[in-house]
C-alpha cells in the first residue's frame, strides 16, 4: 500500500525513538503532513509500512484520523491522560527548559 500522507502515524502512536508521546504531534511533522527531517528520520519512521489501518482510519481531517486510530486501538483515555497530565518525557523536557539559562540549548525547542 502506498502512503496517503495522512499524517496519522506521526501523531497517534507514541514514538519512543523520538521521545514522542501518544496522541501528540511529532515536532517534525509539517503542516502539509510531510516530515521535516525525512532524509535523516529515525529507523522506526523509515521502516514503517502503511497497512490496512490507514484505510480503516480514513477521514477528512488529521484530527479525525487520529481519533479513529486511538479508538481503534482502545487508546482514547490514555491519550487524553497524556494530553492533560503529561508523561515522563514531557515532564523531563519542561524541567530542563525551566532550569536552563536563557539562550542555552536545553531551553530551546529543537525542531
Amino acid at each position: 500500500m502506498e502512503c496517503t500522507l495522512c499524517g496519522a502515524c506521526c501523531v497517534a502512536p507514541d514514538i519512543a525513538a523520538l521521545d514522542k508521546p501518544l496522541g501528540l504531534r511529532c515536532p517534525h511533522l509539517l503542516e502539509n503532513n510531510l516530515c521535516g527531517r525525512y532524509e535523516d528520520r529515525p529507523s522506526i519512521c523509515r521502516d514503517y509500512q502503511p497497512d490496512e489501518v490507514c484505510r480503516l482510519i480514513e477521514a477528512p481531517t488529521l484530527e479525525e484520523r487520529v481519533d479513529k486510530y486511538l479508538s481503534l486501538f482502545g487508546l482514547v483515555e490514555e491519550a487524553r491522560a497524556v494530553k492533560e497530565q503529561g508523561c515522563p518525557s514531557m515532564k523531563r523536557a519542561r524541567l530542563l527548559a525551566s532550569s536552563a539559562p536563557a539562550g542555552a540549548p536545553g531551553g530551546q525547542r529543537r525542531d
